[in-house]
């Protein structure tokens, strides 16, 4: 296992179709038995981002977004190279969400050695209606790729 703490943070709100994208991969980590990270749900308020961060050695974020790819889109970023500013984090009712949060870690000396920002291209984000079905497939293949990178940190030390 590695030394350092292994952080997974789902981001997004479940009454808000497929902004539950990030929370329902962290849950999916859990179902299957996930236990080489710490699996986090937040809603994506910044500073509750920036907590879950703190003396994490690697954190997965992973959000819906939203910048005009088809639905169920999977989106990989390195944080350290920043976020492309066409990528829309910001679609919860958190003015101040994940992209803010991953800036202001790096400005603050905060960003974990590695941070992974996994995004899914959502859809539909009305209230109270469901996870669309091209997100949910995708939800399925961020996991995997998710609980894999985790698997590899694991094989490299």
């Amino acid at each position: 296992m590695t030394q350092g703490r292994v952080v997974v943070i789902g981001v997004g709100n479940l009454d808000r179709g497929d902004d539950a994208a990030g929370r329902e991969v962290a849950r999916r980590l859990r179902a299957a038995g996930e236990r080489h990270a710490e699996i986090l749900e937040l809603e994506g308020e910044a500073t509750g981002i920036l907590a879950a961060l703190e003396k994490a050695e690697t954190a997965f974020l992973v959000d819906a977004c939203f910048s005009g790819a088809p639905a169920g889109a999977i989106h990989r970023f390195d944080a350290a190279e920043g976020l492309p500013a066409h990528t829309n984090f910001s679609l919860s009712s958190h003015g101040f969400g994940l992209a803010e949060a991953v800036e202001l870690a790096k400005a603050l000396g905060a960003l974990p050695l590695r941070c992974i920002v996994y995004a899914i291209e959502g859809e539909s984000f009305e209230i109270s209606k469901p996870v669309s079905a091209a997100v949910t497939r995708a939800i399925e293949e961020v996991a995997m790729h998710v609980r894999d990178e985790i698997h590899a940190l694991l094989r490299r030390e």
